[in-house]
């Protein structure tokens, strides 16, 4: 018999209880080193209470920085480990940089020492009990899939992928007509009649329902699973759980009626949203164009020697409502790098020059695209605009693709920083499984988020 899970913490929960207790972990660090060691720069009190607050936002943008409330990578300790003396890092410098909100750098340096590793200590201790404790089997959840039409093992796969502590014991495949045959021992195979039974012996947390629409469930099962709803036991539909998990919208399993149960997000349509974000747009493209003036004597040296070309090219993209715009973007590739025709660029593409391949990884060629966004013709969040033909391509062979421009394209986007490069079907798919959820939730929270991912992406070197 399988082990009892003790119980689980949901997602948001666990991002709550890492933020929580990485603040109560330092600063009970903090206050303690204080009182054993005289340490006197940061004092925790009613009369510096400000300190404080400064103290714990700059933690907490730093810890989004640099992925220490990725629940993927809190799972693994060398991650943790560069993440936190990352965030450690630029959180004691910003605040002894901020003297107006901060205390004054103290006269022996040596409390700054102190400062420095009572945070990093303190955080390294916590998230080695929370990998130890918190994300071992006894929290998992326990999952059983019942339905007539799924692919078990890309369930399975793409659940535990975004969340390593949902976990699917098994299932039971309504269909006869469809045999599944599975690589996979830890998946087991259970009869209709045997659900209750497999519910107490695995332990089982949660049934997720992945029924195709126009079948529906067989009688024996709806009944049995009626029955369970009724002693309240947690029964879900498979992509309602797939959205809030994996924080995409499962397209592939969604029938005809798409769009009268797509609830597009309210700020859509928002006329104040739109305005901030449209004055939002306007300002960081500023800005933008004039980082990418100040640098541009760097980037016209290392064209002039490793590109050997023009140093800009304009290519057709597909706006907002299908309006097609001329993107800007520094040159990467080789003068013929089309001659075949278009194709995707692919991960370590030969056609990438060297010098190429570093403003790609730096993001340093959509510096030009700010000038896209402060015509309006894109803005800085949305899904990445892709060429017409690809478009047309995609279109036919992928449910909904349109639907992604209902909105301006995007400098930046969810699927940026959560897909991967998408120089194939099944990368596209995923791209637009991202690019629905950011159309269905899109909001102030969901904006920030990504925003803080792409600084990640830029300060990790993850551009393509």
């Amino acid at each position: 018999m399988s082990q009892k899970p003790l119980f689980h913490f949901e997602i948001s929960e666990r991002k709550i209880l890492l933020r929580i207790f990485d603040i109560i972990a330092v600063l009970l660090t903090l206050s303690v080193v204080g009182i054993i060691f005289k340490f006197d720069y940061f004092r925790i009190n009613a009369d510096n209470w400000s300190w404080t607050i400064v103290f714990i936002i700059y933690l907490n943008l730093f810890g989004n920085i640099f992925e220490l409330y990725d629940l993927q990578k809190a799972d693994q300790f060398d991650s943790v480990l560069k993440n936190v003396l990352l965030t450690t890092s630029l959180t004691v410098l910003f605040y002894m940089l901020t003297p107006f909100l901060t205390p004054s750098l103290p006269e022996n340096r040596l409390q700054i020492l102190f400062f420095f590793l009572s945070v990093a200590v303190s955080l390294l201790i916590w998230r080695f009990l929370y990998i130890s404790l918190i994300s071992s089997p006894r929290f998992y959840k326990r999952v059983l899939v019942v339905g007539d039409s799924f692919d078990i093992k890309l369930i399975a796969e793409s659940l535990q992928k975004s969340d390593p502590n949902y976990f699917v014991v098994g299932y039971i495949n309504t269909d006869l007509k469809i045999k599944t045959e599975l690589d996979r021992d830890d998946l087991i195979q259970f009869e209709v009649d045997e659900l209750q039974q497999a519910i107490k012996q695995n332990h089982i947390n949660e049934i997720v329902v992945a029924s195709a629409y126009q079948k529906g469930l067989m009688f024996t099962l709806y009944h049995q699973l009626s029955e369970l709803l009724k002693k309240g036991f947690p029964i879900r539909d498979y992509t309602q759980v797939y959205e809030e998990v994996t924080r995409r919208i499962p397209v592939q399993n969604v029938d005809k009626d798409f769009y009268k149960y797509f609830p597009f997000s309210r700020s859509n349509q928002n006329k104040f949203y739109i305005l901030i974000f449209r004055v939002f747009d306007v300002l960081v493209s500023v800005i933008g164009i004039i980082f990418g003036v100040l640098i541009s004597p760097f980037i016209l040296i290392g064209n002039l020697i490793a590109n050997r070309g023009k140093l800009f090219y304009q290519q057709e993209r597909v706006g907002k409502n299908g309006k097609v715009f001329k993107i800007v973007k520094l040159r990467t590739m080789n003068k013929d790098a089309e001659a075949a025709g278009p194709q995707y660029a692919q991960k370590n593409d030969y056609r990438i020059t060297k010098f190429g391949r570093f403003l790609r990884r730096a993001r340093i060629d959509e510096i030009p695209q700010f000038y896209n966004v402060l015509k309006g013709e894109m803005s800085l969040i949305g899904p990445r605009p892709e060429r017409p033909i690809f478009v047309k391509d995609l279109s036919s062979l992928i449910p909904f693709y349109e639907t992604r421009h209902i909105i301006k394209p995007g400098l930046t986007g969810w699927a940026q920083v959560m897909a991967n490069y998408g120089d194939c079907y099944d990368d596209s798919l995923e791209k637009l499984q991202y690019d629905l959820y950011y159309i269905k939730h899109r909001g102030i929270f969901l904006d920030l988020s990504i925003l803080l991912k792409t600084l990640s992406t830029v300060i990790f070197f993850r551009g393509q």
